[in-house]
């Protein structure tokens, strides 16, 4: 059986205002070519069809069309549960009509497996179909008590027996596979994912995924990766565009899995050309570094994030010729060398932040000293940009671990 695995198709989604519905319904066309070229059985999509849970009127019908050429008819089955965008009732309200094409639309979690027949290769697949698993989703108060740690470890508990379950009714003779949508503890986010946990809550341990299943498709992180739980096979196919800048450079694909019952999956996957991709520009040497990129053609059909070193502050003509010039500049930060240089003496003296926070305000109002509600709010601010500097980096050196 050769199945396709995809996810977090986040149908309707904008960048800043700007409309991705024409990368949407390229990304979604290159999927069903991709199924008819690789001869593909049955496709598992993970949630996450949707960005909101009241889509467009045009995604849903990218979304109709999607899975009506995706199902040939009724010869290629499709799972889809719904993530935690997705509204749950109104992607399963069309269920009785799609199952007549071989569609299962799965919105709640459920209580048992499902037996899907697969006609293009004679065998069946047996789905623990497992959407969002939200505490409401779920039907039952996790804990009684407000305890961050004691909701985690309720969460964890519910999910493994859930899983437990569901696993206790594979079949030998049937292609077993679990898909859910939802955080896998050591999964790799982005800043394109709005989180669902709060600190360690809505978080699943590797050890709690079913160990007799065969594959386990995920949704929820963009970032295609693979979660080591044991032998077999757990991934998040990831999204099929970048959605966001922390997304820069990051490849997109779909998983393909081959497998027959009672064997080991074969995991490969197929990389997705469709979309714009989404750049960084750092422009060290001011506004003239900018010009001569956008004259020599860089990325002239990418989505821009760009970073200016300057002196004094861009007119607002600039900005205009800027956007003018390259309509796919979404962002404009200027970095100013005073702050910069402000930035990398805190960074490099010995002297703790908040005091040199406080010599600081003092040079600058005359004496005055600054309140221990303002000298807080500083050194969250610092914290905030620390982190999102390590964040992007640690993205950089994944995919660059990825690439070699």
């Amino acid at each position: 059986m050769r199945i396709l695995h995809t996810a977090d198709w986040h149908l309707g989604r904008t960048l800043e205002g700007r409309s991705r519905q024409p990368e949407q319904e390229a990304v979604m066309d290159e999927i069903c070519r991709i199924a008819d070229d690789e001869k593909i059985d049955a496709v598992l999509m993970a949630g996450d069809v949707f960005d909101t849970v009241n889509p467009p009127a045009a995604s849903e019908t990218l979304f109709f069309n999607t899975v009506h050429r995706l199902s040939k008819n009724g010869k290629r089955p499709i799972v889809i549960i719904s993530g935690n965008h997705d509204n749950p009732d109104r992607l399963q309200a069309s269920a009785p009509l799609a199952d007549y094409q071989g569609i299962t639309l799965v919105g709640r979690p459920i209580d048992h497996l499902l037996t899907v027949p697969v006609p293009q290769c004679s065998m069946e697949m047996m789905v623990s179909a497992v959407p969002y698993p939200s505490e409401s989703r779920l039907n039952e108060v996790l804990s009684v008590m407000n305890e961050e740690e004691r909701i985690q470890e309720a969460y964890d508990e519910r999910l493994a027996y859930l899983f437990s379950k569901h696993e206790n009714d594979f079949r030998k003779d049937t292609v077993n596979v679990m898909m859910s949508h939802l955080f896998v503890a050591g999964g790799k986010e982005s800043e394109s994912e709005r989180p669902v946990q709060i600190g360690g809550a809505y978080t699943v341990s590797t050890g709690s995924l079913p160990k007799r299943a065969q594959y386990t498709a995920l949704g929820h992180l963009h970032r295609p990766q693979t979660i080591h739980h044991g032998t077999a096979p757990a991934r998040y196919s990831g999204s099929p565009l970048a959605y966001s800048f922390s997304e820069a450079n990051q490849p997109k694909s779909v998983t393909i899995i081959d497998v027959e019952p009672g064997e080991e999956a074969q995991v490969q996957e197929i990389y997705l050309s469709s979309g714009k991709p989404l750049v960084r520009w750092r422009a060290k040497n001011g506004i003239e570094d900018v010009y001569e990129w956008i004259e020599a053609g860089r990325d002239g059909n990418a989505w821009i994030d760009l970073e200016i070193k300057l002196t004094e502050a861009l007119s607002v003509h600039d900005i205009q010729q800027l956007r003018k010039y390259h309509s796919g500049i979404i962002h404009i930060k200027p970095i100013y060398a005073e702050k910069e240089a402000i930035e990398e003496s805190l960074r490099s003296s010995e002297t703790p932040i908040d005091e040199l926070f406080t010599k600081f305000y003092k040079q600058q109002t005359g004496g005055a000293e600054p309140g221990s509600d303002l000298i807080q709010l500083f050194l969250e601010l610092i914290n905030e940009r620390a982190d999102e500097e390590n964040h992007a980096e640690s993205g950089r050196d994944a995919d660059c671990v990825r690439s070699n």
